[in-house]
């Protein structure tokens, strides 16, 4: 039986009291829904900078009254301490997902990225010391690998950061550790790789890819692909994203504390290769698509050309087996966001 399944099966049996930071954004909500689904009750803390109600409006459907009536939400900003205090009371494990995303939106506004995922971080690291908690898991990203040039990227080799989003991700790594070290608390992190899935915003400058196109091919809206569309990502499904966080904040071997780990598919798609399986997704619902072409534009700044992760450390510490494929993910991505922006 595979590690998660069993930590599913024992999640099943006892309640804990989890907080979700980001609840009410794309990867928080699917945490805070696998969280209700195995009867477990669960804090939420959003300021809805990205994060959005609908998000929370869709888990309390998929979960029911019974299970949402373990949630309570609060609509608070990590940025104030006692907002981060004050939800982290009595939480035996928190699972740290909000921040500014997007390496452009970094470059755009350094200080608003600073302020959200550094001393965000900051106040919710004081929480969980002061609050005692049995472990804290949270989001870092591939991003610290920088200019780092090796294929696949292992944990241990980091070059220098690109961008002022990488920098925070960076920093609040050194920041783990130094409180791992000066306070015993205990913390995981997660340097995810390209996720995806239903909810993730399409709208906005800084919206990542996949829904972005998958809305664009919907409503016969242009496609750009940066560069000539041969940059490659490891692409990894949400739910794969939910497993790790799971495997990290239960996990009782303590070698596994005080560490990062790649979260990823551990496969490669190039933007070209990307365009064209959603392209076929989308092509039997909606017949323009057939005819539809992606425009070209110039590389972004600071954007890696490669990106392949490798997530043996995962595996063999955390468990971690990503149950999901890439092509699982797009097709399951493709049918939420087809019900969901179809003229």
């Amino acid at each position: 039986m595979r590690r998660i399944d069993v930590l599913r099966s024992h999640l099943a049996g006892q309640r804990h009291h989890w907080l979700v930071t980001g609840a009410a954004g794309f990867i928080g909500s699917h945490l805070t829904e696998a969280l209700l689904q195995l009867g477990q009750q669960v804090t939420g803390i959003d300021n809805f900078s990205t994060g959005h109600p609908a998000n929370l409006a869709e888990v309390r459907r998929s979960v029911g009254a019974e299970a949402w009536s373990q949630f309570r939400f609060v609509e608070g900003d990590i940025r104030e301490p006692k907002a981060c205090a004050r939800v982290a009371e009595g939480v035996q494990f928190i699972l740290h997902q909000a921040a500014l995303g997007s390496v452009p939106r970094s470059i755009d506004d350094p200080l608003a990225t600073h302020s959200s995922n550094l001393t965000g971080f900051l106040n919710i690291l004081l929480a969980a010391r002061d609050a005692g908690v049995r472990r804290l898991v949270y989001a870092s990203s591939s991003s610290v690998y920088g200019d780092h040039p090796a294929l696949p990227k292992v944990e241990d080799q980091i070059g220098r950061p690109l961008s002022p989003y990488a920098v925070t991700k960076l920093a609040d790594e050194l920041y783990a550790a130094t409180f791992s070290r000066c306070y015993q608390v205990p913390l995981i992190g997660l340097r995810y790789f390209n996720v995806f899935g239903p909810r993730q915003d399409p709208a906005g400058a800084y919206a990542a890819v996949i829904p972005q196109w998958l809305t664009a091919l919907i409503s016969n809206t242009p496609v750009f692909i940066n560069g000539d569309g041969e940059s490659s990502r490891d692409f990894c499904y949400v739910g794969n994203v939910v497993q790790a966080n799971l495997l990290a904040a239960l996990t009782d071997d303590a070698s596994a504390l005080g560490q990062v780990y790649n979260v990823a598919f551990g496969g490669r798609t190039t933007l070209n290769q990307l365009y064209q399986q959603l392209r076929e997704l989308l092509a039997d619902r909606y017949p323009h698509v057939a005819a539809h072409s992606a425009q070209y534009r110039g590389f972004r700044p600071a954007d890696v050309r490669h990106s392949l992760a490798d997530i043996g450390k995962a595996r063999r510490l955390l468990g971690y087996e990503p149950a999901h494929s890439v092509s699982d993910g797009l097709k399951a991505s493709a049918d939420w966001y087809a019900c969901r922006y179809s003229a």
